[in-house]
């Protein structure tokens, strides 16, 4: 799922800026965060005999925890006039349009990569198929035919 607007055709550009993300994985990530530090700050309060350090140790560790799920549920892709901002999980990348020559989800991809011009690729973790492969494919063609109508490259092969 993304916060991108629902393209009319299956190919349709969709107006900028749009951000793609993971939707279905982020909520399932933040509600799993919200429920472990619930859970384990309710355990450090009402287990007797523990001291405010045990306590606070408990607290600390479902903090921990949170800020894991945190950073699993930070990638996004965000195409706006200027380029697309690849945000994944400990780094963040500026593309401009021309640096994108191909974007590509081939069956069994964890994710979309991005071809990029100086011959490497790119992992764009915001669109993922996980458990939500349709939302994921109709986010991989819209950021393809963007890219296509941005970089004034020729469509290429299809993927996906």
């Amino acid at each position: 799922m993304s916060d991108a607007q629902p393209a009319a055709a299956p190919d349709a550009t969709p107006a900028l800026p749009v951000t793609f993300r993971p939707g279905r994985t982020r909520a399932v990530l933040i509600a799993s965060a919200v429920a472990i530090l619930v859970t384990i700050t309710a355990v450090a309060v009402s287990l007797k005999g523990l001291g405010p350090g045990e306590r606070l140790s408990f607290v600390l560790t479902a903090l921990l925890l949170d800020c894991v799920l945190l950073v699993l549920a930070r990638p996004k892709v965000v195409a706006d006039d200027s380029g697309v901002t690849v945000v994944n999980l400990t780094s963040k990348r500026h593309l401009e349009w021309a640096e994108i020559l191909q974007v590509n989800l081939r069956p069994g991809d964890p994710w979309v990569f991005l071809d990029l011009s100086d011959g490497t690729s790119l992992p764009a973790l915001g669109i993922q198929p996980g458990i939500a492969r349709q939302r994921a494919i109709a986010d991989a063609r819209a950021l393809r035919a963007l890219t296509e109508a941005r970089s004034g490259a020729g469509p290429e092969p299809r993927h996906g």
